[in-house]
């Protein structure tokens, strides 16, 4: 398979060529948005790692190191968030934007598909370092609960290390 040739125009990125469309049906990578397929920065950039994806600017193309860039230009969370993108990737999980929700991603049980279900999970990232008050922490177990999907929080340390915790709403 060729490579997918993709742009960055402002904050998005997008490919409007055949191997584009043909791995969002295969693979679930990117959405399909008028006559583009738009990807997430992490998705972009993971495409990239794994070959499958190139930047093309100005009929050149970018280095991974000056993708990365400005890539962080677009999303300042980035170094935070591809870490665990690609880790739940590697895994067999499909994610999405969690936007709607306040929420970093949303994640996919593993061979489910966004067309089939509803995300398993709404994942908060944070590094070791930051602190969440207990309001904050109840408000994202709130949405993921009102919205029937469970919190995964996402702990990233220095070395990009990744710890999971998942939370569930019981009642008494």
């Amino acid at each position: 398979m060729e490579k997918i040739q993709a742009h960055i125009t402002g904050k998005t990125i997008s490919s409007n060529s055949k191997e584009a469309y043909t791995l969002t049906k295969k693979s679930h990578f990117g959405e399909h948005v008028g006559e583009k397929i738009i990807y997430l920065p992490e998705e972009a950039f993971y495409l990239l790692e794994q070959n499958k994806l190139e930047f093309i600017q100005k009929n050149k193309t970018l280095s991974k190191q000056e993708t990365r860039l400005k890539i962080q230009k677009i999303d300042k969370k980035f170094s935070l968030k591809y870490p665990v993108f690609k880790d739940l990737r590697k895994k067999g999980y499909t994610l999405k934007t969690g936007l709607k929700f306040g929420s970093d991603f949303r994640v996919y049980d593993k061979g489910k598909t966004p067309k089939q279900v509803h995300a398993k999970w709404l994942v908060f990232i944070e590094h070791e370092s930051n602190k969440t008050s207990w309001q904050e922490f109840s408000a994202k177990n709130r949405v993921a609960n009102s919205t029937k999907k469970k919190l995964l929080l996402a702990i990233v340390d220095n070395e990009e290390r990744i710890t999971y915790y998942e939370v569930g709403w019981t009642k008494p």
